[in-house]
């Protein structure tokens, strides 16, 4: 059976590469280099709908008050830090968002809401994969893991939509290829 950590870390695996998508745009906004408007836009989306609805989604509304539930500290704990970064990563978004106001794209301001993005959720994604995700697994049981992974299924269903994931990982190949020159996500 696949534990919730293992399908945090395949979906953290996607949103790296998506970080270094990211990255390529901001080096070459910072060299001056031309950027495609729609580019920034969609990988914009991307992040608001893989990275913040679909896997903080299942973080904040299953996985997170499960530990809670096991004792797992939110308050001055793990939880609370995460979730701090969450909404830091939601501001960070919010921003690079508004420098592609009007279908232009506010460099300086994209740059550095990038680069910011980019740093806050490698430094979150480390955290996960080393200490909360290891730490779910010892605590949550058999039980527990699969009525989260039902969970997690039916979010990605009802709420994220059918099929949309699938869109979403061509999306993030086309731009693997275009800023990274490698393909297969």
């Amino acid at each position: 059976m696949e534990t919730t950590s293992q399908d945090l870390m395949r979906e953290h695996k996607v949103i790296m590469i998506a970080l270094d998508v990211i990255e390529k745009m901001y080096e070459k906004v910072r060299n001056d280099q031309d950027i495609d408007y729609v580019d920034v836009e969609e990988i914009i989306e991307f992040l608001k709908i893989f990275a913040d609805k679909c896997h903080h989604g299942k973080e904040e509304d299953f996985l997170f008050p499960a530990l809670e539930e096991v004792g797992v500290k939110n308050q001055n704990g793990p939880i609370g830090l995460m979730l701090a970064q969450h909404r830091q990563g939601r501001e960070l978004i919010k921003k690079m968002q508004e420098s592609i106001a009007n279908k232009t794209i506010n460099k300086k301001a994209f740059a550095f809401a990038a680069y910011s993005y980019v740093n806050l959720l490698r430094n979150h994604i480390e955290k996960e994969d080393t200490f909360l995700f290891p730490l779910s697994d010892t605590k949550l049981s058999a039980f527990t893991q699969k009525r989260l992974m039902d969970n997690f299924e039916n979010l990605e269903k009802n709420v994220i939509g059918e099929g949309k994931h699938e869109e979403l990982h061509a999306q993030l190949e086309k731009f693997q290829n275009k800023y990274l020159g490698t393909g297969s996500s």
